[in-house]
């Protein structure tokens, strides 16, 4: 799709700036915050936070693999082609990951160098990709970016409309875990800790907060949830209409 490239070179940019942005930001706030502050100062995610931005764009590029079809009812064509339905969702998953990871490490290995080059400049701590929770990091985050693509493909596979993929990337992806602290009780601290993308986020922190779960952990529990709604997209695709 033309889109393609927009989506890629849109988020591209948009994600190197934020790494600029926040590591200039980060390296002026520095000076003013209090030893409590600068033992959890975080250089890694400050450079990755364009991750969050990226991972609605490369969800709703997954999204559009497939409802794309099925708003131009293509679908019917390529299901008369090919009619064995668990390989045309299978093949749109691989060239789906064929563009998302590489895409993924992209951005995760430009803003980590970018911001890194903007904390230096600052004169603030920083990291250097030799490090080992730098690397985990970077390709990390690239691997969760893929996560994130599958996931729109997924949902779009279920509900087959671009607009309500959207809707709900958004919602998953962002505002339950920006409301989740503000919940009550065990919900607030369950959803805190388990909802996928932010246990799955925990692999862009240097940082490690001993209440959430490990960087590795948490990406493992994301790409459990993403292989179960894949399944359960399979099992639709398989038997629905088209």
């Amino acid at each position: 799709m033309r889109s393609t490239l927009y989506v890629v070179l849109g988020t591209l940019a948009f994600c190197m700036g934020l790494a600029a942005l926040s590591g200039t930001s980060a390296g002026e706030e520095y000076a003013a915050m209090t030893s409590a502050d600068r033992a959890v100062f975080d250089p890694l995610a400050i450079s990755l936070r364009g991750y969050l931005l990226a991972q609605i764009a490369l969800g709703l590029l997954g999204g559009l693999v497939i409802t794309s079809e099925y708003g131009s009812r293509t679908i019917v064509g390529t299901l008369t082609s090919v009619p064995n339905r668990v390989r045309v969702l299978a093949t749109k998953a691989l060239a789906l990951v064929g563009v998302t990871l590489p895409v993924g490490l992209l951005v995760s290995l430009g803003g980590f160098l970018i911001g890194q080059a903007s904390l230096e400049a600052a004169g603030v701590p920083y990291l250097q990709l030799s490090d080992g929770t730098a690397l985990r990091g970077v390709v990390g985050c690239g691997l969760y970016l893929t996560l994130a693509g599958l996931f729109g493909l997924a949902l779009g596979t279920v509900i087959r409309s671009t607009t309500a993929t959207v809707t709900t990337l958004f919602g998953v992806l962002l505002i339950v875990q920006a409301f989740a602290p503000a919940l009550p009780g065990a919900l607030g601290d369950w959803l805190a800790t388990y909802w996928p993308p932010v246990a799955g986020g925990q692999i862009i922190t240097a940082y490690r907060d001993p209440a959430l779960l490990a960087p590795w952990s948490g990406l493992a529990v994301m790409a459990a949830c993403v292989a179960a709604l894949l399944a359960a997209a399979f099992a639709v695709f398989r038997r629905r209409d088209a």
